[in-house]
């Protein structure tokens, strides 16, 4: 996995009110693309523009695991059954990941363009994906073999969603919105906006976001329900409640906007941090709101006060040890996620920094390293680390799992080293 620091970001120009420590899950090194939550309900997992997908622990604010497999942004993510989930890239493959394997156990290749959704369709044991190549696939979980392609759209597809009887409910940027069933010939209604996403909601009733702002709703056969105008542009995150009750819609220029879906009433706005918000997500039993962003966080909200929920991540020290004014842990707050600075402490997705300073690389002990990082002869100081986060973690070590990031700022990275260098004794 990572070498150093796997969930390292910083931004010179935000203040310390600006990493609020409730709510807020800091490690990717680019905006949050795609969002999912596991099976389990505990974690959940994210995929960014830093072309890394992270596993993280909802208890603690931990990150459990870092993945890297696609060559770019992770445009998509399905959870399937237990610990596995399937990860969709721009480079237009999809990755079926299980368990804590730093490598997927299948990929899958067919699209010739980016993939923009994945849905599990778990009665049927397979997975559908939708490719701005303009067709969704249908892959047999099984063996990866193909169980179909569906055409139809005549511009990138950009969601997928199904109905209870398992028909397949799609959307794409020519304004279609199509139902098609396992069986038998689908539906199709065509708006005068491109539709960015699509979700369905417990009772059947879809729901889609559009180009022109507007939140719409149809029934399974396609009847129009009702609509509403956000206004300013066009809308690219789309979530509903798992009751039905609640739409979460996002855009480009515009707040996250909560819905009360009977009525279509504007309930509330989270107008921050994070705007613009490019994936939503709600809880298994709906009692927050995930959001992922241009910060390069996932934050937690409550869905009935758009107010930011969830626990303070886990400390990476004893506090006496930090004084959270000193600018080098300041610098260092955006990775507390994923390291910790106790010996022993290895339950994050980086090993813990403990003991850094003279340590060759990828010698923790009760850490499990990449293969690429133990053929690595490099012993961390202050200036090799201060060469990390100057030149990048894709410049400095090749094969890392780490999200690519640097910290341009040279007052920046001192201040990181020398803080390291005292706290990590």
């Amino acid at each position: 996995m990572a070498a150093l620091f796997s969930c390292f970001s910083v931004n010179p120009a935000l203040s310390q009110a600006d990493f609020p420590g409730s709510g807020a899950l800091s490690g990717h090194g680019g905006a949050v693309r795609s969002m999912a939550v596991l099976a389990d309900g505990r974690r959940l997992i994210s995929g960014g523009f830093d072309s890394a997908v992270i596993v993280w622990n909802l208890h603690t604010n931990v990150a459990q695991r870092v993945f890297r497999h696609h060559d770019s942004t992770v445009n998509a993510l399905a959870a399937l059954d237990a610990e596995c989930f399937a990860s969709g890239g721009e480079d237009g493959r999809i990755a079926l990941w299980c368990g804590d394997d730093e490598q997927p156990y299948r990929v899958l290749s067919g699209h010739s363009a980016p993939i923009s959704s994945l849905l599990y369709l778990r009665e049927r044991q397979l997975l559908a994906s939708a490719s701005w190549d303009r067709s969704i696939r249908l892959w047999r979980l099984s063996d990866g073999t193909s169980a179909g392609v569906i055409a139809g759209h005549d511009g990138p597809v950009t969601g997928l969603a199904h109905l209870a009887d398992g028909a397949l409910v799609s959307t794409s940027y020519d304004g279609q919105l199509r139902v098609t069933p396992a069986q038998g010939s689908g539906r199709t209604v065509r708006l005068e906006s491109p539709l960015n996403a699509v979700a369905v909601a417990g009772d059947g009733v879809i729901v889609t976001a559009g180009a022109d702002g507007k939140v719409r709703l149809f029934a399974a056969d396609l009847q129009a329900l009702g609509e509403r105008d956000l206004g300013n542009g066009p809308l690219n995150a789309l979530a509903v409640s798992p009751d039905g009750t609640v739409i979460a819609v996002a855009g480009i220029r515009t707040q996250v906007t909560l819905i009360r879906r009977q009525t279509l009433e504007v309930t509330g706005d989270i107008l921050g941090p994070g705007l613009p918000v490019w994936s939503l997500a709600f809880s298994p039993d709906g009692s927050e709101l995930f959001s992922g962003g241009v910060d390069r966080a996932v934050r937690r909200w409550n869905p009935l006060t758009a107010k930011p929920a969830g626990r303070e991540i886990a400390s990476a020290a004893p506090p006496e040890r930090i004084a959270e004014n000193e600018e080098g842990a300041r610098v260092f707050r955006a990775c507390r996620a994923c390291h910790g600075l106790i010996a022993g402490d290895n339950s994050r997705a980086g090993p813990s920094l403990h003991g850094i300073m003279g340590r060759k690389i990828a010698s923790a002990p009760g850490y499990s390293y990449s293969q690429a990082l133990k053929q690595r002869d490099i012993v961390w100081s202050k200036e090799t680390i201060a060469k990390l986060f100057e030149v990048g973690p894709n410049a400095y070590l090749p094969g890392t799992k780490m999200p690519e990031q640097t910290i341009p700022d040279p007052q920046a990275r001192q201040a990181l080293v020398d803080w390291l260098d005292r706290i990590t004794r």
